[in-house]
């Protein structure tokens, strides 16, 4: 078997080659979020609509849906989309261009079929000028090549991102994919409630974004970009950010501050390039939140790992 170059492991991912097929996934991925969304007890910080990353893709893991439970696959090896039920059932619709109301349409049907029918908000969240899921005839490329460069990036920043969380034992988010953004992140909390925050995400109610910030954050993750970062790029924020937060010195060199977005960028091309792409990777997260969790004088020394866990064979 071959090892995979760095350049494999790591690919590349630019998106003009493939924001179509990015638009589409963004609402392919928000209609199985939000049966999720719908069927699951509320977590705190919305934790309980999110994605996971997988060895083949992402899951929703296991929804109740009465005695039983069913859960949503996007396989982006094979590219389908797998709908399993814990009394055996299973479908399965096929990822391909089509438009996100076909999609849709065929997912509803799915559910029907195996007896797991949902109703969700059919209007996108966190997106300018959405059109409702089951009339969104716009929205129809798929390039299977660039969904899977997707995912193998998703799984590299979850193996780094879950290195980065381990060192940290207050209260932490999992590793999970937001389809609202979409990003994956993972946000570590000091345990002291936040200021309100102003809300104004657009088609996002301000609640929503009240109670995820409600607590101080430093949070970090991967998104592939957009506006006025047309790149893939790792990001790093606080709420609330302390006045001298945007002129931290966070490494490595490439990262900077975005004013229009209140974060640290780092340009996912700069990790990907790296002689060390985790060590690089890692050094971002890090210094970002060092900036945020000193200048808002966080516990540190009881909510941080002193060093690496250790397991005793018994």
């Amino acid at each position: 078997m071959t090892t995979p170059t760095k350049s494999e492991t790591w690919p590349s991912l630019p998106l003009e080659e493939w924001k179509d097929t990015y638009a589409t996934l963004h609402m392919w991925t928000q209609i199985v979020g939000k049966v999720r969304l719908t069927q699951s007890p509320w977590i705190n910080h919305s934790w309980h609509v999110t994605l996971y990353v997988t060895t083949r893709g992402l899951t929703t893991s296991p929804i109740p849906y009465g005695d039983r439970t069913f859960q949503i696959d996007f396989d982006f090896i094979d590219h389908q989309v797998i709908v399993q039920t814990s009394d055996g059932l299973h479908g399965r619709i096929p990822l391909q261009p089509q438009s996100v109301a076909k999609f849709y349409v065929s997912l509803m049907a799915e559910l029907r079929k195996l007896d797991v029918p949902v109703h969700i908000h059919r209007v996108p969240n966190e997106v300018s000028d959405p059109i409702p899921f089951d009339e969104d005839e716009t929205h129809r490329a798929y390039d299977a090549a660039y969904a899977s460069r997707f995912w193998q990036v998703l799984v590299q920043a979850h193996r780094v991102f879950a290195t980065f969380r381990a060192h940290f034992i207050g209260k932490c988010s999992p590793v999970h994919f937001f389809w609202g953004a979409p990003d994956l992140a993972v946000t570590r909390l000091s345990g002291r409630p936040a200021p309100k925050h102003p809300g104004g995400i657009p088609h996002l109610p301000d609640w929503v974004t009240r109670e995820a910030c409600s607590e101080e954050v430093s949070s970090c993750g991967f998104w592939p970009g957009g506006g006025p970062i047309p790149y893939a790029a790792f990001y790093s924020y606080a709420y609330p950010a302390q006045p001298d937060f945007s002129a931290a010195s966070v490494k490595p060199d490439g990262a900077f501050y975005s004013n229009d977005l209140h974060e640290f960028i780092l340009p996912y091309d700069i990790v990907r390039e790296a002689t060390s792409p985790d060590d690089t990777l890692l050094e971002f997260l890090q210094t970002t939140y060092e900036a945020a969790a000193n200048l808002a004088k966080w516990d540190r020394a009881s909510l941080e790992r002193r060093s690496d866990p250790k397991i005793t064979r018994a």
